[in-house]
Parts: structure tokens; C-alpha cells; sequence
């Protein structure tokens, strides 16, 4: 049996790993994981504050590609009391036919801290 605080943290792995499979199916319910106060930072598009920037954001990066994915086979995860970071691979192609695939350049390799209100 878990205690307390094994089960908080499998509890944020599990919202963890939901987002990036709810995310990469395209669906709009990734978002219902997150707080109305969520942040975001992407390099490419810099801060997003609040669902419905974080659902824009999501869109225009999903718009600029014809195809995307996380290589969840690849993550690494490290768990603390408040947060889960997560580091994995990428696939996909842009709209010109610019393709990547696993920890190759282009931007395929990523790094994500998810941090979560405790108490």
C-alpha cells in the first residue's frame, strides 16, 4: 500500500503522463489537468497565462505542423513532493515536409517541469 505521499506523487505522474497522451491525440480535454491559472513557456512562442492562452498556444503549434508526437517510450521522469519533471523525445513534421524523429536535431529532444499546488 502507498502512503500519503507515494500517492500524491503517483497521482501527479499519472496527470503528467495524461497531458503529453491527451495532448498528442489532439484533445481538448488535456487542458481540464490544468488549473485556470496555468503558465506556460515555449521558447517559440514564449509565456502563455491561463487555459485559454495555454489552448492557443497548443493550437498555433499544432497548426504550424502536419504531424506530432511524443515519444512517451522515451521518457525519464524525476518526482518531488511538488513537481514532476519530464524529459523525452519528439516526432513529427512541419508543413513543408521537415521531418524528426527521436533525440535528432532538429528540436526533437524536450524538457518539462510540471509543478503542482500541495496541501
Amino acid at each position: 500500500m502507498l502512503d500519503t505521499q507515494d500517492a500524491s506523487q503517483s497521482q501527479m505522474l499519472e496527470a503528467v503522463e495524461q497531458y503529453f497522451i491527451r495532448g498528442d491525440a489532439g484533445r481538448a480535454d488535456a487542458l481540464d489537468l490544468f488549473t485556470d491559472d496555468v503558465r506556460l513557456y515555449f521558447p517559440k512562442f514564449g509565456i502563455a497565462k491561463g487555459k485559454r492562452a495555454f489552448g492557443e498556444l497548443a493550437s498555433g503549434l499544432r497548426g504550424s505542423l502536419s504531424e506530432f508526437g511524443h515519444d512517451l517510450s522515451s521518457f525519464r521522469y524525476v518526482v518531488t513532493r511538488d513537481a514532476v519533471v519530464v524529459e523525452g523525445s519528439t516526432r513529427g513534421a512541419d508543413r513543408s515536409g521537415n521531418r524528426w524523429s527521436g533525440a535528432k536535431p532538429p528540436a526533437a529532444a524536450f524538457a518539462a517541469s510540471f509543478n503542482f499546488a500541495t496541501g
